[in-house]
C-alpha cells in the first residue's frame, strides 16, 4: 500500500493525456510530472487517490533513450508546452499510441482500420499564427507572457520558440509603450487597472493583427499608443481593442473596436483565401493545416452530384476547399461573427455553391434533415467536447455514405465514433496529423463509411 512521502524507485512506461509520465507500483497507477517513457526515477507519492496516486519527480536515476533538454529557457514555468524534454519522433509517436488507447478503450472495432503514422513537421518551431499573453505586474515591473503551468500566474518571456520573431518583437515594443504611457495592468483581486491581455494573430506574410485587451473602453493615451505601435512596428495591419469587463479568467471579452485597418486580416489555405476576425476560429498551425485540410476531403472523395455538410464549420475553410468538388455544401456554425466571415470568404473566393448557417448544430442539423435536405457526406470538426448527441443521432438517421470527422480530443472522437458504429458506420481509416508541435494535443481525421 502507497502512503503520502513514500519515497520510489520507479520506471516510467507510459504518457497520460495530460502528458505526466505513467508508473505502476504495488498495483497503483502513478503520474509524475516531467516524467517520459523510459525513465528510471527517483520520485516522493505527493496525493493519494483511490484508483492512483500522484508523484514529485525527486530525479532521474537513469534517463529514458528519448529525453532530451528542453531547447526553451522558459519551459520549466511556461504552461504552453508540455513535452519538450521528449524527443519529437518520440512525441509523434505518443500521440499515434494515444489514439490508438482511447479507440480501444472505447470498445471501439480497429479490427481493418489503417491506423497511420503521425505527420510531423521537419521544423517545429515559430509555426502559431496566434498566441494570447496575460499582462500584470511583479516586483513593480509589468510583465508579459503565458500562463504557469496549472496557475493563472504570468510567466515573464522575451520570446517564444512557437511564434514568429516579429510577434516577439510586437510583445516586446508594447510592453515598452506601456511603460511610456503609464498603462497598469488589471489586477484580478482588486478590479483595478487597464490591460488585461494582449492576442497575436498573423498570416503566412507576417502580416499582424494586434488585440489589446482592456478592462474598459475608455483609457488614457489610447491614440499616442495606437500611433506608436503602427509607427515602429510596420507588420501590424490591424489593431483591435477587445473589451473584457467581467471577472473571469477568459481571454476575450465580447465587444471589439477597431483602432487601425480593417479589424481583418486575410490569409490562405492553398489557393484560398480567408478574413480572419478577432474571434474567430483559424487553425493556428498554417502549414499542417493544410495537410489536415487535404486529407479530410480526400478522405470524403465528394463527387459532383454530392451533398456535404460541414458542421462546425467556423469561417468556411473546409466548405469552401469541398466546394470544388460537391454540389452543395451547407456549413453551420455556432459563433455568428465566423458565419459573417464565411460568407465574405465565399463571395472573395467566387464560390457560389456554398449556404452557412449560424446557430447550435444540435438544432440547425436536425432542422435541415427534417426539412429534406439531406447529406451524401458530412464531416464534422467539432469542439474538444465532441459532437452533441444530437448531431450523431441525425447523422445516424441519415445515414450519408461517408463521414469525415476531424478530431483534437481523442477521448471524445472515440466515444463518438462507438456511437456511429452503433449507427451502421465502420471506421476505415485514421490519420493523426501534429498541429502542436511540444504540446500533447492531438488532431486526426478519421474516415467512417457505411457497413
Amino acid at each position: 500500500m502507497l502512503t503520502t512521502r513514500q519515497t520510489l524507485s520507479v520506471k516510467i512506461i507510459d504518457l497520460n493525456y495530460l502528458g505526466q509520465g505513467v508508473a505502476k507500483e504495488e498495483g497503483m497507477i502513478i503520474f509524475i510530472d516531467g516524467a517520459i517513457p523510459g525513465d528510471f526515477a527517483e520520485i516522493k507519492i505527493i496525493e493519494q487517490k483511490k484508483k492512483f496516486a500522484v508523484g514529485k519527480l525527486i530525479k532521474i536515476i537513469t534517463p529514458s533513450a528519448d529525453r532530451i533538454n528542453p531547447p526553451c529557457e522558459y519551459y520549466d514555468d511556461c504552461g504552453g508546452c508540455q513535452m519538450m524534454h521528449m524527443s519529437y519522433d518520440a512525441q509523434l509517436m505518443c500521440k499515434k499510441d494515444r489514439v490508438i488507447n482511447e479507440l480501444k478503450r472505447a470498445s471501439v472495432n480497429t479490427e481493418d482500420v489503417l491506423i497511420n503514422d503521425t505527420i510531423g513537421m521537419n521544423t517545429p518551431f515559430n509555426y502559431r499564427n496566434k498566441t494570447t499573453f496575460s499582462v500584470s505586474r511583479k516586483n513593480n515591473e509589468i510583465i508579459i507572457g503565458p500562463y504557469e503551468q496549472g496557475t493563472y500566474n504570468t510567466v515573464d518571456i522575451n520570446n517564444c520558440m512557437l511564434q514568429s520573431n516579429y510577434a516577439d518583437n510586437v510583445i516586446a515594443l508594447f510592453k515598452k509603450l506601456m511603460k511610456k504611457y503609464k498603462l497598469e495592468p488589471y489586477d484580478k483581486n482588486s478590479g483595478k487597472g487597464i490591460i488585461r491581455n494582449i492576442v497575436l494573430r498573423s498570416n503566412r506574410q507576417n502580416d499582424l493583427m494586434l488585440i489589446i485587451v482592456t478592462a474598459k473602453e475608455e483609457f488614457p493615451n489610447k491614440d499616442n499608443l495606437v500611433n506608436d505601435l503602427k509607427s515602429n512596428a510596420k507588420e501590424i495591419k490591424t489593431i483591435v481593442q477587445n473589451i473584457n469587463d467581467k471577472k473571469t479568467n477568459l481571454a476575450m471579452g465580447h465587444k471589439n473596436i477597431t483602432l487601425h485597418g480593417k479589424g481583418t486580416i486575410e490569409d490562405y489555405i492553398g489557393e484560398l483565401k480567408f478574413a480572419i476576425s478577432p474571434e474567430t476560429f483559424f487553425q493556428i498551425n498554417p502549414q499542417q493545416t493544410e495537410i489536415l485540410y487535404k486529407t479530410a476531403i480526400n478522405y470524403a472523395d465528394l463527387i459532383k452530384d454530392d451533398i456535404c455538410f460541414d458542421i462546425y464549420c467556423g469561417i468556411g475553410t473546409i466548405s469552401l476547399m469541398a466546394a470544388k468538388y460537391a454540389k452543395k455544401v451547407y456549413g453551420v456554425e455556432i459563433v455568428e461573427q465566423s458565419i459573417i466571415n464565411a460568407k465574405e470568404n465565399a463571395v472573395i473566393n467566387n464560390i457560389s455553391n456554398t449556404e452557412f448557417y449560424a446557430g447550435k448544430a444540435e438544432e440547425i442539423i436536425p432542422h435541415l434533415y427534417k426539412n429534406n435536405i439531406k447529406a451524401d457526406v458530412v464531416i464534422v470538426d467539432p469542439p474538444r467536447k465532441g459532437c452533441e448527441k444530437e448531431v450523431i443521432d441525425t447523422i445516424n438517421d441519415m445515414q450519408p455514405k461517408k463521414i469525415v470527422y476531424i478530431s483534437c480530443n481523442p477521448s471524445t472522437l472515440a466515444r463518438d465514433i462507438k456511437l456511429l458504429e452503433a449507427g451502421g458506420y465502420k471506421l476505415k481509416k485514421v490519420q493523426p496529423i501534429d498541429q502542436f508541435p511540444w504540446s500533447v494535443h492531438t488532431e486526426c481525421v478519421c474516415l467512417l463509411e457505411k457497413k
